[in-house]
């Protein structure tokens, strides 16, 4: 329409300028629109933005830190409020430590803009939290001090989450610049404490369902990135859950040269014990794990065809000779949409620099299972106490305790709903390509939570790069999907007004 052709040729006009400012002729446009010279100093901004937003070292991982969770969330309120937004700052309660100790947890932000009752609601959800990151785990720069090299803006948190985030209000912000109404109403639910498991926010969605929820149509998620180097739309995740596999032996450590070979080591139990839950194939050997799992669909399988996934280049990315699979299809579906059971470390194990002859009294075993339709994280956790029985086989004197956590369902959506198509369109617009649709090997347990509390549709719209490397080492996002995704966002509320 005249409208849409309007609106975008603004905003594309606006942000290619940009993305490539410096050359005479964008200068020269710039010169000619003054809207376009707007559009230029909010892409800077936008920049600024997020540098300090990775800035601050919202680790929701150590309880310690959650402060600094507050303080993003409310530099995130702040510039929602500075947009015209209204905010609502919910409090989720209490959280009680593995010491015991009680603290409270930080708040999640509702906001919303100005609501037309003639148009569809659209609720934003994303995080702000992120993973840990020091110089010391092999970052090539400081991870909260955001980096331009070749392109690439390098940072934790960069693209998982609050890259995409901003990108979001960004879109907003890019509609407010053209002074056209955005052709939704927007509403956002932005937490931080996604990367511990979202404590509290499932209760929140619940208390929350016939008031923030009630007039929302779709909910859409960017907290995840594309297979390949095209962009893509995501219809599933897998869920999981966490492990802990306890042996203690002795009242104290041991000297090594003293009791070696006169006493059943707890760590030779552990070793037997992991090593009973797979074999060198990654086949999960836990009785019964699997037998659940959804049949591979015809249709399902066609969606595989058209990927672009190259195996090579991943075996670069990754830094591995082969994966246990040999063909695209198959390494895919053992990503995205197969089990998969991966044993993470030990704790209470040596594990300095150096050597130390002891033999510790107590060594706990990590492991998760990543699990997929129809797989119940309750099911599975009674079928992993299998390692009792495995235990009894060694006949150790030692003592075992195997506990569960997290417990998230997968998440599968319908490409046939409505929000899709939206989406789809929108990739067209701006990519000029047909959007992959794709899995996400990983966990979003909001998803699932979403959809089953809310009975909304929810869709993944990502805009990270297939090699941004969230929750990794010089985690990053480029300017050009970082300016793009902007695109694809402000194009999809346009899309999503015309469905039906």
């Amino acid at each position: 329409s005249s409208n849409y052709l309007f609106v975008f040729s603004v905003i594309w006009l606006g942000l290619i300028v940009l993305l490539s400012w410096g050359s005479v002729g964008c200068v020269c446009v710039c010169e000619q629109s003054p809207r376009t010279s707007l559009l230029r100093g909010l892409f800077s901004r936008f920049i600024s933005l997020l540098r300090e937003w990775v800035a601050v070292q919202s680790d929701s991982g150590d309880h310690t830190k959650w402060g600094e969770v507050e303080r993003i969330l409310n530099m995130t309120a702040v510039r929602i409020q500075e947009m015209g937004g209204t905010v609502d700052i919910a409090d989720v309660g209490t959280h009680q430590l593995p010491s015991g100790e009680t603290v409270s947890l930080p708040p999640v932000i509702l906001a919303e803009f100005e609501r037309d009752p003639k148009k569809a609601t659209l609720c934003i959800y994303g995080h702000v939290d992120v993973q840990p990151a020091k110089m010391a785990d092999g970052w090539t720069t400081d991870p909260f001090n955001l980096t331009e090299i070749k392109g690439n803006l390098y940072g934790r948190g960069a693209t998982d989450n609050k890259g995409p985030v901003l990108a979001w209000l960004h879109a907003v912000e890019s509609y407010q610049a053209t002074e056209k109404e955005i052709p939704v109403n927007i509403k956002l639910i932005i937490e931080g404490l996604e990367e511990v498991g979202s404590y509290g926010l499932l209760e929140l969605t619940r208390k929350r369902n016939d008031s923030f929820f009630a007039d929302v149509d779709f909910i859409v998620i960017s907290d995840n990135v594309w297979a390949t180097r095209n962009p893509a739309l995501t219809y599933g995740t897998r869920g999981s859950s966490y492990f802990f596999v306890e042996v203690d032996g002795p009242k104290l450590d041991f000297h090594s040269g003293v009791y070696g070979g006169s006493i059943q080591e707890p760590m030779s139990d552990l070793i037997a014990l992991l090593g009973s839950l797979l074999d060198h194939t990654g086949k999960i050997l836990v009785p019964g794990v699997t037998d659940d799992v959804a049949p591979l669909t015809e249709d399902e399988r066609k969606l595989y065809d058209n990927i672009s996934f190259d195996l090579e280049e991943m075996k670069s990315v990754a830094g591995v000779k082969h994966f246990l699979q040999d063909t695209k299809e198959e390494v895919l579906m053992a990503r995205w949409r197969n089990p998969s059971l991966s044993i993470h470390g030990i704790q209470g194990a040596f594990s300095e620099p150096g050597t130390k002859t002891v033999i510790p009294k107590q060594v706990t075993g990590k492991f998760s299972i990543r699990q997929v339709p129809n797989m119940d994280p309750p099911d599975v956790e009674r079928k992993v106490r299998h390692l009792q029985q495995v235990f009894s086989t060694l006949k150790s004197p030692n003592r075992l305790r195997v506990t569960a956590t997290v417990g998230a369902k997968p998440w599968v959506a319908n490409l046939k709903n409505p929000q899709y198509v939206a989406g789809q369109r929108a990739v067209r617009e701006v990519f000029g390509v047909e959007p992959e649709l794709i899995r996400e090997g990983s966990t979003i347990p909001i998803a699932q939570n979403f959809q089953e509390e809310t009975g909304k549709s929810v869709m993944m719209l990502p805009i990270g790069g297939h090699d941004d490397g969230e929750h990794s080492q010089n985690e990053k996002i480029s300017r050009y999907n970082y300016i793009e995704g902007t695109k694809l966002f402000a194009a999809y509320f346009y899309e999503l007004s015309l469905v039906k």
